[in-house]
Parts: structure tokens; C-alpha cells; sequence
């Protein structure tokens, strides 16, 4: 990892602004390799130079990735004026300035949500062009017919404009529930597709993005960090619709 002032480490791990950052430095609260530190411009290596602050080892990593479980009713947004957010609902020991979701979920819409303050890693899974898929079980109002999960297979059409293939699975007769795969994340796909059908969706929850699923053991609200092992999988194409 490169070095980096140790003002901006601060500010990126606490939380804080650059203007407390320094302040705690002037205070000598923080140390480097068990040194006192009070100048901000001093660059550090978050991998091979201990820092301290009041005493306590500061964990540092250049970018975050948390997996969210994301309850209804809750927007997929930085920061709301008059809505709760994905991000106010991460703890504050791992929130960090700059997180966004990568990749919205509606209002209403629940599950894995991705959260993290890396726009490169960001972009990469959510251009049309890398063709991450998105895995969602989806409650309708009737069941699927033949024809129409060909349609779907076939690639679907919205606003005159054919969109790549979608998979859809039948997981519960009863209640008329199924696992669909979507190679691409038009605006409101889902419901757009299968109202064009005269099926309106029911509810909607995501279930996996690239390889990587929801974990199980995250109650709606929780979330936690992901590893680097699990970053990799959420990049990881689903073979379904290669060429």
C-alpha cells in the first residue's frame, strides 16, 4: 500500500474531518511506531508503520466493502434529507466518509446491498459491459408461463430496446416465487418486465451479487465487512449466459 499523509488516515478510518484530525494530532494523542506524531503532512505506511491513537492501534484500509442487508422502507442513497439511508444504518466503529451503495435497491425492494468508497471496484461491477449478474427472488402474482420465461431467455424488451437474456427459476408454486438472474440492471427491470407481462411483482429481495450470497446469518438492518476472498467473488461472472 502506498504512503499516505497521516492526517488523511485519520480522517478515513475515524471518521473525522481533516480540521479534528489535525486537532487530535496538536494534542499528541497519536503515534507512529511508538513515536508522538502532531505534524499532518508526515506520511505513513498503513501496512508497515504502527499508529496509535491514545493509545490504541488504528486499523486502516485503503478502500471498505460491507455487505448489507437491506430492510424495506430504507433508501439506497448516501444521505437522505428526510429518509433513513443504507449508510446510517452501518455501525459507526466501521462507517467510513465517502460510502455509497454500489448498485441500488427500491425503497421497498430488500436484501444484499453492497456498500464501499471504491468508484473504480464500483464501476467495474456495475457497467453494462462486464455483465456482473444480480441473483433475486421475486414474488409474483401468478405464475410464469412457457412462453413467457422464453421471452425472458430470449432477452427481454422495455422502451423498444432488447436487453441481454434473463433466467428465471421457479422456486415455490404456492406462492408463486422465483430465482431470477439479470445480467444487466436497467431501471426498475424487474418490475418493468414482468408488469409488461401482466404479472405485477409481489416483493423482491436480492439474493447474490457476481458469486457472492447474501449471508444468511445477517438479520434485515445488519451488515458487516466483507473479506477479500468475497470482494473477488462479487466480480466473478455466473457462467448461465456465456457465449
Amino acid at each position: 500500500m502506498e504512503r499516505i499523509r497521516i492526517d488523511k488516515m485519520l480522517s478515513q478510518a475515524m471518521m473525522l474531518s481533516r480540521t479534528d484530525a489535525k486537532k487530535i494530532l496538536r494534542e499528541g494523542s497519536v503515534s507512529v511506531n511508538g513515536n508522538i506524531c502532531k505534524n499532518g503532512d508526515m506520511k505513513v505506511d498503513p501496512n508497515a508503520d504502527v499508529v496509535c491513537v491514545n493509545g490504541k492501534q488504528l486499523i486502516y484500509d485503503k478502500y471498505i466493502y460491507i455487505m448489507l442487508h437491506k430492510p424495506s422502507g430504507i433508501v439506497s442513497a448516501s444521505r437522505d434529507s428526510k429518509e433513513k439511508t443504507v449508510v446510517d444504518l452501518v455501525p459507526s466503529e466501521i462507517r467510513r466518509k465517502g460510502l455509497f451503495p454500489a448498485g441500488r435497491l427500491d425503497r421497498d425492494t430488500t436484501g444484499f446491498v453492497l456498500l464501499t468508497d471504491d468508484g473504480d471496484f464500483a464501476h467495474r461491477i456495475l457497467a453494462p459491459g462486464k455483465h456482473v449478474p444480480k441473483t433475486y427472488h421475486v414474488t409474483l402474482t401468478r405464475a410464469v408461463t412457457a412462453t413467457e420465461a422464453d421471452e425472458l431467455a430470449d432477452g427481454p424488451t422495455l422502451d423498444e430496446e432488447k436487453l441481454l437474456p434473463v433466467s428465471t427459476q421457479l422456486l415455490n408454486d404456492d406462492t408463486h416465487l422465483y430465482s431470477v438472474i439479470l445480467m444487466e440492471g436497467r431501471y426498475h427491470q424487474i418490475k418493468r418486465m414482468f408488469a409488461k407481462q401482466g404479472n405485477p411483482v409481489l416483493a423482491l429481495h436480492r439474493v447474490k451479487m457476481g458469486n457472492l450470497e447474501l449471508d444468511p446469518a445477517l438479520q434485515p438492518g445488519e451488515c458487516r465487512l466483507l473479506t477479500p476472498q468475497e470482494v473477488k467473488m462479487i466480480e466473478q461472472r455466473n457462467c448461465l449466459f456465456d457465449e
